[in-house]
C-alpha cells in the first residue's frame, strides 16, 4: 500500500543518522529518506485493512504526533463525506469564534408603555428573544413562566417571539432520509425547546397484561393511537415498537405499533411531531395554562421592539459544557443551532447555514488552517455534500492541541470504551481510556478523528475517512488502528 509511515522508532534515530551521513563529501539524497518514510502500514494495519475489503481509494488517512510530521499517510487532500466528524470542526469553530465562557440568552420582554393590571392582566405583547440556545429546556421555559407569575402576570393578550438571530434555516426533516419523525432529523431554530422533539413514553399495565403509551410533554393536538402488543417471558433487549405520524382534521397521531416484553419495564422513544415554532408555542401554552395563566391569542413570530426591557432572562451552560453534549452525543440539531450561532456572532443576526459555513471556513483559514476542498454545509456531518481532508482536520487538530482551549476541547470528545458514542468500543483493550474520539457514520461514510495516548506516553492524532458503499466494513481497522497507537 502507498502509506507513508514513519515511526516512533525512526524518529528517534533521524537526527543521528543525519548527522552521521551530512559530512564532508557525502550527501543524504532525498530518495533514501523517502524510502524510509513509504515503508507501509504496520503488519497489523495493513492486515487489519485488507480484512475490511474496501479499495485503498476509499480511504484518506493521515496519522501524526502532536507537533509532529505525519507518520502515515493515504489520499489526505481528498475532500470526503466525514459525517459526524464534522462536528469538531463546528465545536472548534465555537470554541474559537465564541469563547468557552459563552452562554445563549433568552428574555421575555415588554414595550415601552406596557403595564399590569389588578387582574394581573398584561397590557401589550409579551415578547421572546430568542438566541438561539440549543439546549433550551421545557424545563428552562417553565422556570420563566413561573418568574412571570411571581411579578404578578397572568393574563397574556399576545406572545411574539423574535426569532431574528438567525434568517431562514428551517429544514424539510424530511429531506435526508425520508425519517421525518426521528430527532436527528430536527430543523435548527432560534426559539427552540427540548430539542422540538416530544417523548413516547410507555409503561406497562401488568395488571391487564397491556402497555400504555402516552405524550410528554402532553402538549395539545398531539394524540396517541395504538399500542405495542404484551409480549411474556424474560426480557431479551429493546422493545420492537414502531410509529407513524399522521395528520388527521388539524390534530397530530402517532400511531404506534410492534411488540414488547411485560419484564423489560418502562421505555421511551423520541419523535419529531411538529415543526419547531409549532413545537414550542404549543409546550409555551400547556405550561402556561398549567401555572394558571391566560393566553387571549396565539404565538406569532415578530420583531422585539428597540424600546423593550427585560423583564426575564434565562441564560444556558456555558459553551465549554454545551460542546461536551454535541461531540460525545453526536446531537445533530445542537451542532446545526451552534454553527448558526457562530455565523450570527461573526456576521451579524439573520445569518444561515451558508453565511455561517463560510464565516467558519474564514476563521479558520486565517488560523493557518489548510481548508482547500473543506464544505462544512450545516456543521452537523448530516449531509450529503459536506466535506473535509484528512490533512486539514489533522492539522486543526494539532493546532487545537497546542491551544490554550486545548482541555475545553478535547474533555468534549468521546473517551474509548468509557463514555458516548465509543463507550461499547475497545472496552477491553490497551486504548480504554486513553483515546479521545469523534465518530461518523453515514450509509456511505465512516470517519474517526481524534487523540491517542501511546503506552510511551506520546499524543497521536489520528484522522481516517472512508467514503464507499460499503463503508461499514472500515470499523474493525479503526479500532485496530486506536489500539496499535495506544500500544506504542
Amino acid at each position: 500500500m502507498n502509506l507513508r509511515v514513519l515511526s516512533p522508532v525512526w524518529q528517534r534515530w533521524h537526527g543521528f543518522l543525519l548527522g552521521l551521513l551530512l559530512v564532508p563529501g557525502m550527501v543524504l539524497g532525498i530518495g533514501s529518506m523517502a524510502t524510509a518514510q513509504n515503508a507501509g502500514l504496520p503488519n497489523e494495519l495493513s492486515s487489519a485493512w485488507q480484512a475490511t475489503g474496501l479499495p485503498e481509494s476509499a480511504l484518506s488517512l493521515q496519522v501524526q504526533e502532536v507537533g509532529g510530521e505525519p507518520l502515515m499517510t493515504l489520499n489526505p487532500s481528498q475532500p470526503r463525506n466525514p459525517a459526524s466528524v464534522m462536528k469538531v470542526v463546528t465545536t472548534w469553530a465555537g470554541l474559537q469564534g465564541l469563547g468557552p465562557a459563552y452562554r445563549w440568552k433568552t428574555s421575555f420582554l415588554t414595550g415601552a408603555n406596557a403595564s399590569t393590571d389588578a387582574q394581573g392582566t398584561l397590557k401589550g405583547p409579551l415578547y421572546i428573544q430568542g438566541s438561539g440556545d440549543p439546549v433550551f429546556a421545557v424545563a428552562d421555559l417553565w422556570q420563566m413562566l413561573r418568574e412571570l407569575r411571581l411579578r404578578g402576570i397572568k393574563n397574556l393578550s399576545e406572545v411574539v417571539v423574535d426569532r431574528s438571530v438567525f434568517g431562514k434555516v428551517d429544514i424539510d426533516p424530511h429531506a435526508f432520509d425520508s425519517s421525518g419523525d426521528r430527532p436527528y432529523n430536527a430543523s435548527p431554530d432560534a426559539m427552540m425547546v427540548g430539542l422540538g422533539a416530544i417523548r413516547l413514553y410507555v409503561y406497562p399495565d401488568a395488571a391487564n397484561k397491556t402497555w400504555v403509551p402516552v405524550v410528554d410533554p402532553p402538549v395539545p393536538g398531539v394524540r396517541v393511537q395504538g399500542k405495542p402488543e404484551w409480549r411474556n417471558g424474560t426480557c431479551q433487549g429493546a422493545p420492537s415498537m414502531s410509529t407513524n405520524i399522521q395528520e388527521s382534521q388539524g390534530k397530530v397521531v402517532i400511531n404506534v405499533s410492534g411488540e414488547a416484553t411485560g419484564s423489560c419495564g418502562p421505555f421511551s422513544v423520541w419523535r419529531l411531531a411538529l415543526g419547531q415554532p409549532d413545537h414550542f408555542a404549543s409546550v409555551f401554552r400547556m405550561l402556561w395554562r398549567e401555572l394558571g395563566g391566560t393566553l387571549a391569542h396565539d404565538v406569532s413570530t415578530g420583531k422585539v421592539p428597540a424600546n423593550a426591557s427585560a423583564i426575564v432572562t434565562h441564560q444556558s451552560d456555558s459553551l465549554g459544557d454545551v460542546i461536551r453534549r454535541i461531540n460525545k452525543l453526536s446531537n445533530n440539531v445542537m451542532a446545526r443551532n451552534l454553527l448558526l450561532s457562530v455565523g450570527a456572532s461573526l456576521g451579524g443576526n439573520g445569518a444561515t447555514s451558508s453565511s455561517a459555513s463560510r464565516a467558519v471556513l474564514d476563521l479558520l483559514q486565517r488560523q493557518g488552517i489548510d481548508t482547500a476542498g473543506w464544505s462544512i454545509e450545516n456543521g452537523s456531518g448530516l449531509s450529503r455534500t459536506g466535506r473535509l481532508t484528512a490533512r486539514g482536520l489533522a492539522g486543526m487538530l494539532d493546532q487545537a492541541w497546542l491551544s490554550p482551549l486545548m482541555p475545553e476541547f478535547v474533555s468534549s470528545m468521546a473517551v474509548a470504551g468509557i463514555d458516548g458514542t465509543v463507550r461499547r468500543r475497545l472496552r477491553n483493550s490497551p486504548a480504554r481510556g486513553r483515546a479521545h474520539l469523534k465518530t461518523g457514520t453515514l450509509r456511505n461514510a465512516r470517519a474517526l478523528a481524534g487523540y491517542v495516548q501511546g503506552k510511551a506516553g506520546r499524543r497521536y492524532i489520528l484522522v481516517s475517512l472512508v467514503n464507499h458503499d460499503n463503508a461499514i466494513a472500515a470499523r474493525k481497522f479503526e479500532d485496530a488502528l486506536v489500539e496499535w497507537l495506544a500500544s506504542h
